[in-house]
């Protein structure tokens, strides 16, 4: 379907959710409930007033007393809500959830030196963990090395230093590639650390197609929220193209992008906004893979996702129920994929790391814990559940562990994996995913009228849109509309209530002295020759460059080499004013 007349079809899709066509619910609950309302709830409330004015979800839905059939009128149980496994996937992605299988509990770490992160991954692995996630610092994440000058004093703060594949090697010693899945949360150079992590396997002799994890490689999310990007947003997309192709040719198992929402939740937006843009940058991806000339079902089931849980329980529930739904019917309708897999919305869920407190931090543990079961009563394929210290720093071997047993108890001792989604057919749940689900659409109609995803942030509009929630949310903290056990009510006087974890500054020396040796011992010439490859490749667009990429990781060409090449070709790029 062409962009012309996409505004069209999100438009149908918001008139197809009121048809009158529909099956209507019983008028006679309608009128019994307007009765109660009138005689039983009014007389109440004139000697029993509410908490407050007006109730409200993150979307700014408004919220009346009581829902019932009357609310969900023009749902078709069937067509709409459907069966688990079954299209259009309401319900879960597969037909017995987790009776067959527990969701992959898939505990983000990464600090100091790569031997220090790989103690970190052994250790949560000896506790259960079922799957790696690797969170890498600041310089990594931007693509600079160990030894530059911007990254003086963030190597192995706030996740693990990589600047060379010997880095990688270390990451992963001990760790069969063959037999873990592994996620790396990695996004501007994503296309060099799934090179190291190829070169890696090629050591340790894993044929690629057994490989099975996730890069993020989500650039759009980040001129959206998070602002770790290297180039403009075209050259991104067209490394992120390269990927999309010599993956699904060469590593089928590899889910080579991870839509990413938590980080647009994480910067101020609402539950309908990390809906809304999640799923439009994962459209983004599928037009970039369609114009590679591949074809939907080639690519399309290995691209998957990672929303945020937040606090507001019910909210999210329904937002995870409503991605899978417009994500299959989408994949369907507008892109005519014919493979089930292709259909079906698979993501990680991480609780939230904005509603984490440095005040009363042990009440993070409670927070932390509706989260996840928000998430697994949302049917998450994956959780990481954060540590009750992260408002402080990384977390400790303690606190990580106490994080994985949360999600231990629900699944072992609370029984909502026994059955498949277990708050399906609720009156409210309900209305709301169709809230949910008609609020995205509109989204997707003004940003394609703007040209699109990269063209909605060339403009700021998106940018603006998240800012104006961040502030609202704030306003009404600040009022007390929203309290928050600890912070602005329930406040208590305290010292550092908790020990934290130390990044010992020996981790910068450490990774700098390691590139020094790697510098003196590496065929320069080599490095040179796979630079210029390199290069060269980028300059021609109709090459691909992973092959190149590949061979220049090989060489011990470092992280901040080959992306100083991809900023020499591509330039930078500076975001329009927001405010």
């Amino acid at each position: 379907m062409s962009k012309s007349n996409s505004s069209g079809y999100w438009l149908s899709k918001v008139r197809e959710l009121h048809s009158s066509s529909r099956p209507r619910a019983q008028h006679k609950y309608a009128e019994a409930m307007d009765e109660w309302e009138a005689k039983t709830l009014g007389p109440w409330l004139k000697h029993s007033t509410e908490r407050r004015r007006s109730f409200t979800t993150s979307s700014n839905f408004k919220l009346k007393a009581l829902y019932g059939p009357s609310d969900v009128e023009g749902i078709d149980p069937i067509k709409d809500i459907g069966f688990p496994g079954a299209y259009p996937f309401t319900r879960g992605i597969y037909p017995s959830m987790y009776r067959g299988r527990q969701w992959t509990m898939r505990m983000f770490s990464g600090y100091g030196t790569p031997k220090d992160t790989n103690r970190r991954l052994k250790y949560l692995l000896s506790k259960g963990e079922t799957g790696l996630s690797i969170a890498f610092d600041m310089p990594t994440l931007y693509g600079y090395d160990a030894d530059d000058v911007r990254a003086l004093g963030e190597v192995g703060r706030c996740g693990v230093n990589v600047s060379s594949l010997d880095d990688v090697e270390r990451l992963f010693s001990g760790i069969p590639l063959g037999r873990v899945s592994t996620s790396m949360t990695i996004n501007a150079p994503a296309a060099v650390l799934m090179a190291m992590y190829l070169a890696t396997a090629k050591e340790q002799e894993v044929p690629f197609k057994r490989l099975r994890g996730t890069t993020q490689t989500d650039i759009l999310k980040e001129y959206i929220a998070q602002k770790e990007w290297a180039f403009p947003p075209e050259a991104h997309m067209r490394l992120i193209r390269d990927m999309m192709v010599y993956c699904t040719k060469n590593v089928p198992q590899w889910n080579y992008i991870s839509v990413s929402g938590y980080h647009i939740r994480e910067a101020g937006a609402s539950a309908l906004q990390e809906l809304a843009f999640t799923l439009a940058d994962g459209f983004s991806y599928v037009d970039l893979g369609l114009s590679a000339g591949l074809p939907v079902d080639s690519f399309a089931p290995r691209l998957s996702f990672f929303f945020n849980s937040t606090m507001n329980f019910l909210e999210e529930v329904a937002k995870f129920r409503a991605a899978r739904r417009i994500w299959a019917t989408v994949l369907k309708e507008k892109y005519r994929a014919k493979d089930p897999r292709s259909l079906l919305l698979r993501f990680h869920t991480q609780t939230s790391g904005a509603s984490l407190t440095w005040q009363q931090p042990l009440n993070n543990i409670v927070r932390t814990a509706i989260e996840a079961l928000a998430a697994t009563l949302g049917g998450t394929q994956s959780l990481h559940t954060n540590a009750y210290d992260e408002a402080w720093a990384l977390p400790t071997e303690g606190s990580a562990e106490v994080a994985l047993r949360t999600q231990q108890i629900l699944a072992e001792e609370t029984g909502i994996a026994d059955v498949v989604d277990p708050m399906g057919g609720s009156y409210y749940l309900e209305w709301l995913t169709r809230e949910l689900e008609e609020g995205a659409y509109i989204y997707f109609d003004k940003i394609d009228k703007l040209g699109g995803v990269i063209g909605a942030i060339k403009t700021g509009y998106l940018q603006r849109e998240i800012a104006d929630t961040a502030y609202e949310t704030q306003k009404r903290i600040e009022e007390k509309q929203n309290v928050i056990v600890g912070v602005n009510d329930f406040k208590v006087e305290e010292t550092q209530p908790i020990s934290t974890l130390k990044i010992d500054e020996r981790a910068q020396k450490a990774q700098r002295e390691a590139l020094a040796d790697l510098r003196k011992t590496r065929d320069a010439a080599s490095v040179r020759f796979s630079l210029a490859r390199f290069r060269h490749s980028l300059q021609d667009e109709k090459d691909n460059c992973m092959p190149s990429l590949i061979r220049a990781v090989i060489a011990r060409s470092t992280l901040g080499e080959i992306m100083q090449v991809g900023r020499e070709v591509y330039g930078s790029w500076k975001e329009p004013m927001v405010i």
